[in-house]
């Protein structure tokens, strides 16, 4: 006879709860969602972190895989009248050393489609269901919501990144996003309605770059559809770091003007 009955009888106890436990977990983990879904993923393998392609000036860009020169956007003339006056001033503040402010200097994050424009890199995840896309600059994110209806424009609360569907075709990946708001400045400060839509066409032209195609419509703004094309290459190695806008050192004065802070100007 055991010295010590009751300890080994609650050992016994205990262990057979556990494993009563490990074998609920296992039946529920059977029938969890997702658990159906084939490891690999459809479409092009696209996961990874990417910079835009050539930066900004295009330099050392080999031609076979440089973006396509972009369409013109036409805007109607009441709003190419406002767009072309607030360009010259913008251009005219710039000149004199006093640039007129963007809606980042107040921390406000880009939206779609200009988030696209990887100003900072973009990191893309391919889970079943879904492409996550995340810009560094001001951690913005926007959910890809795969084989899934679009809802109707006017039925979503408009915000930032909008309401983005997709669906593979063969190796593109093709995305339509409606409900951004007015306020959110497109491509170039393209203004808009809330009637914009997005068509984005995402596909590997090589092995480590990526193609967005995108098209923007809008028949309140627009006289026809404007396409342009943003170019990535793949950065491996990197990883994405925090971006949050607070170190106030620029600025906006009650005149709409930007500025920075110098160092010893900065608020404690």
């Amino acid at each position: 006879m055991s010295l010590h009955p009751r300890p080994a009888t609650r050992s016994r106890s205990r262990l057979l709860a556990w494993a009563a436990a490990a074998g609920a977990l296992a039946m529920l983990a059977s029938t969890l969602p997702g658990e159906a879904f084939d490891s690999q993923m459809p479409g092009a393998d696209i996961t990874g972190t990417w910079v835009r392609y050539g930066g900004f000036s295009r330099r050392g860009v080999d031609p076979r895989y440089a973006a396509p020169p972009s369409g013109k956007m036409v805007l109607r003339p009441q709003y190419a009248k406002a767009y072309n006056a607030k360009t010259k001033e913008e251009e005219t503040a710039a000149a004199s050393g006093e640039p007129i402010a963007d809606p980042g200097v107040n921390c406000l994050p880009y939206g779609m489609p200009e988030m696209m424009s990887a100003i900072y890199p973009l990191e893309i995840l391919q889970t079943p269901g879904q492409v996550t896309i995340i810009a560094e600059a001001f951690s913005q994110v926007r959910r890809i919501f795969l084989n899934a209806p679009q809802v109707k424009i006017g039925d979503f609360p408009p915000g930032y990144y909008g309401h983005s569907v997709g669906h593979w075709e063969g190796d593109t990946l093709v995305v339509d996003t409606i409900g951004i708001k007015p306020s959110v400045l497109g491509h170039d400060e393209m203004p808009h309605s809330d009637q914009l839509r997005i068509t984005e066409r995402i596909r590997l032209v090589s092995p480590d770059i990526l193609h967005d195609e995108i098209t923007v419509q809008d028949p309140v703004t627009l006289v026809k559809p404007w396409t342009f094309t943003f170019a990535y290459r793949r950065y491996p190695h990197y990883q994405m770091q925090e971006y949050v806008c607070e170190n106030n050192h620029e600025y906006i004065d009650p005149s709409g003007v930007q500025h920075v802070r110098l160092q010893d100007e900065m608020p404690k």
